[in-house]
């Protein structure tokens, strides 16, 4: 039934929280829209309790599925950020700066939150640029030489430091 579901918008409200969809139903050709109020959202519910409460809702876990898992992160994290007291637009300044990937940025250092948001972010990458065995140009057993570069040596790899043990 969910194919028969196209999602064309997504917003939410923030008085009283609430994730809002707007789709079109192609079994009856109508636009739709539709209200997923957030029960006991405050500044301090995890992000996932609320995820996890709308797929195993019945009425609204088809609808949940049109979303991305990163999309509906960042909507709950909107909402979240508001309630919280910051703006909408510092709130949507932060949001960016999660999503995107900086190869210095410590990851060991950021919260849990952040840090699920860069790994959905690092996994949706991954996937777009993986090559599957079917995939027009998709090779079997591809090597590749890469420059010799000057290797430093340790005293830890050496094999004059075998010891007994």
């Amino acid at each position: 039934m969910a194919d028969t579901l196209q999602l064309l918008k997504c917003g939410v409200r923030f008085e009283p929280p609430t994730l809002v969809l707007s789709y079109k139903d192609w079994k009856s050709g109508k636009l739709r829209r539709r209200s997923m109020p957030l029960r006991n959202f405050n500044k301090n519910t995890g992000i996932d309790r609320i995820i996890e409460d709308l797929n195993s809702n019945p009425r609204h876990s088809r609808f949940i599925r049109l979303l991305s898992s990163a999309q509906l992160q960042r909507l709950l994290t909107i909402v979240k950020d508001k309630l919280s007291g910051l703006s909408l637009e510092a709130s949507i300044a932060r949001n960016n700066a999660m999503d995107t990937i900086n190869p210095e940025e410590n990851l060991n250092r950021v919260d849990p939150e952040t840090l699920q948001r860069k790994k959905l972010i690092m996994d949706t990458s991954f996937e777009q640029k993986r090559k599957k065995p079917g995939d027009p140009d998709f090779q079997y057993n591809v090597e590749v030489d890469f420059e010799t570069a000057v290797v430093e040596t340790s005293g830890w790899d050496s094999e004059e430091s075998d010891m007994d043990f």
